[in-house]
This record gives C-alpha cells, structure tokens and sequence, in this order.
C-alpha cells in the first residue's frame, strides 16, 4: 500500500496464509519468535507509539523495530539501546501500514501483561502500533486502514477481543491513550456481520 489511506477512501487489505499482508509494507524484523504450541491469535492489541515522543515522521519507529535506530540522533533515544521490541504492524498518521512480523507469529509488542487472567499477552495476540501518542486526536486516515487491517485479520484468524496496551498492562501503559476513539473502531468494525462478533473489552 504505497499512498495514503485517506487519498482513496476505505482500504482494501488482506492476511496470506503465510500471515503477512501483501498490500502492507514490509519491513521484517528480527524480533520476534514462534508462538506456544498449538497457540493461536486470539487477541488484537492497539497500542500508540511515536519517536522521539509526540512526534511523528521520519525512521525512528522502523529502526526500533528492527534493531537499526541511530542513538545518537535524538538524547531521548539513549534510554532505548538495551531494547528488542517489534509489532506486527504499524499504521502511520496517513494510513500507511507496515508490517514488521508475521502474524502467526509471537511480536514482542505486550511486555509484562495479562487479559481475563490469562498472562504472557505475546503468546495469543497481535499487536498493532499508531503512529500517536496519548495527547492528539488520531487521524481519520489511521482509523480506515486500522478497521481494514482488523477485518482482514479476522478473515484469517479467530479472533475474539480486543483490548488497549493500557487494558492488559494497567499502571504500566497508557496506550492507545485518551484519544483513542473506541466507539468509532469498533463501529467502523460492526459491518462485518458475517463474522463472529469481536468483543471491545474496554466498552463491554
């Protein structure tokens, strides 16, 4: 997918059986490994992300995530060198989707988490990254390309729920954060009533 979301309308996008999605760029990174046996994603994660904090652009997002970022450019980036994290995918402000992992297998986007008691988030779900922080509205653009890539995710895999980092790792995260429109995700998602319903826990 290589233009805006927002300059062409609703985005059309799909999983292979491979667990990537082709209209996606993709950019593999080395962090990651196989999930538990017979494991499945169960779970969508949404998380917000931005480099350096509250701001948005530029490559710092992708080289976190694939062990290249220049610590050097930015004093903020120091603190980040010990760090092996990805997702499965990041949505950037104008609707851009990158892929870093496959999706059937285990991103390191949770950390320390549970959901319904269940812990080891990273185990059963997919991450999904906005480029954004918890202090400005999301863009329009972001929201389409996140209820396409939810759709498409859904139409390989069985997934039941959805949270926010913030909702399996609380007092630690704050992400997707205030700005994040739940009503309108999960509107955005109720066409698909061929599906079975996926469960918003936050707004259950």
């Amino acid at each position: 997918m290589n233009e805006s979301a927002s300059s062409r309308g609703m985005v059309q996008l799909s999983i292979d059986p491979d667990g990537w999605c082709p209209q996606a760029r993709r950019l593999p990174s080395p962090n990651f490994d196989a999930r538990p046996a017979g494991v499945v994603p169960q779970l969508l994660v949404i998380h917000n992300i931005s480099l350096p904090p509250d701001q948005f652009g530029g490559p710092y997002i992708d080289g976190l995530f694939t062990n290249t970022l220049d610590h050097a450019v930015h004093p903020y980036f120091d603190q980040l060198r010990p760090l092996r994290v990805s997702a499965h995918f990041l949505i950037d402000r104008n609707g851009l989707v990158t892929q870093f992992v496959a999706a059937h297998a285990r991103a390191w986007h949770a950390g320390l988490s549970s959901f319904e008691g269940r812990d080891k988030c990273n185990d059963f779900s997919i991450g999904i990254e906005l480029e954004g922080s918890d202090f400005v509205p999301f863009e329009a653009a972001q929201y389409d390309s996140l209820a396409a890539l939810t759709l498409a995710l859904r139409r390989r895999y069985s997934l039941r729920a959805v949270a926010g980092h913030e909702h399996i790792a609380p007092g630690r995260k704050t992400d997707p954060g205030p700005f994040f429109d739940w009503l309108r995700y999960r509107q955005s998602c109720s066409a698909a009533t061929y599906l079975p319903p996926l469960r918003f826990a936050m707004l259950a």
